[in-house]
């Protein structure tokens, strides 16, 4: 089966309005000026956007984020494995957009592993965004709403911009900061432009006085919305920006249509370890789940990572490698 082109894939996608953003054609075209092919096949009505990472001799990684779209997922696989195949691809890591449950555990469906290695987080929190904003802010902690009224109380004033080298020196303290890898200034610029100019994304900064104090960009897509990429100053932390912030992200979701907003990335626990844990700890994601809890949103996890092998000498070398890495 052909390739769909990005247009082809759009009039796909029309059928399938709550696809996840990763799935769009933007979210394709952004990855692809950064190092990734982009490949689109469907059957019937269910479909799949694959990115494909080049390797040496003319190897590759593919990659199908939330997806796929659709519900027959069993009549893809063989045109995905045809394209695979075709890429010389040593595998196929697939993040599905599918929550885990009591009856539907992440485990690997027939064909698949699972995999130890997951390249979105796996656990998220996400917040409810139907009723008034009074029953929005009734679900949150009574810490969250103290502090976002606290900043409004202090002057912070929250705001669309497009001052993506503000965002982005943002981004640079936080990394410092917090101890976390950014993207370039190149890579949000793209990403702003792609999305915004589809109405699918806005960049808020909440400043005092004229200062930059935090800023975040937000997409949506569908009834849901998601906080992919956010930013704090070292300056007047005890006006609560990024509570503030988190709040007009989530007004502005709503106003797209959206009833659910994710908080996209916490520790890969189960509840009750994160609520014994996130008082003692605040490496890596656990000062960030401190803060995300407070807004009220329900605990998450996402089905698999899965892999589906097409050449199991180099998956076991790159399995390898990442172990490596991952002990280093």
């Amino acid at each position: 089966m052909p390739q769909l082109s990005p247009t082809d894939w759009e009039h796909f996608l029309s059928r399938h309005p709550d696809a996840h953003m990763l799935q769009t054609s933007a979210w394709g075209e952004l990855k692809s000026a950064f190092g990734w092919r982009v490949a689109r096949v469907a059957s019937g009505e269910t479909g799949a956007q694959i990115l494909l990472k080049p390797l040496p001799m003319g190897y590759s990684l593919a990659y199908l984020g939330r997806g796929p779209v659709g519900d027959d997922w069993d009549g893809l696989w063989p045109e995905i494995d045809v394209l695979c195949r075709r890429e010389r691809a040593i595998f196929l890591k697939v993040e599905p957009d599918r929550w885990e449950t009591a009856n539907q555990p992440g485990e690997a469906p027939s064909g698949f592993r699972l995999s130890p290695q997951s390249i979105q987080p796996p656990r998220t929190l996400v917040v409810d965004l139907s009723g008034d904003e009074g029953a929005i802010l009734g679900r949150m902690k009574q810490k969250t709403r103290y502090n976002i009224k606290l900043a409004q109380k202090k002057g912070v004033i929250v705001h669309p911009t497009t001052d993506i080298s503000a965002f982005h020196q943002l981004m640079i303290t936080t990394s410092e900061r917090d101890a976390f890898g950014v993207h370039s200034q190149d890579y949000y610029q793209r990403a702003y432009e792609l999305f915004h100019s589809r109405g699918a994304c806005e960049l808020l900064a909440a400043e005092f006085e004229g200062e930059p104090l935090a800023a975040l960009m937000v997409f949506a897509h569908g009834r849901r919305a998601w906080y992919f990429y956010g930013a704090s100053s070292n300056n007047h932390r005890d006006r609560m920006p990024t509570y503030i912030l988190q709040w007009e992200a989530m007004r502005w979701a709503r106003a797209q249509g959206c009833t659910e907003y994710d908080l996209w990335g916490v520790p890969d626990a189960d509840e009750a370890t994160l609520e014994a844990e996130f008082t003692n700890r605040s490496d890596g994601l656990w000062g960030v789940y401190r803060f995300k809890r407070g807004f009220g949103g329900e605990l998450r996890r996402t089905a698999g990572p899965w892999d589906r092998v097409y050449r199991p000498v180099l998956y076991r070398l790159y399995s390898w490698l990442m172990r490596q890495r991952e002990t280093a």
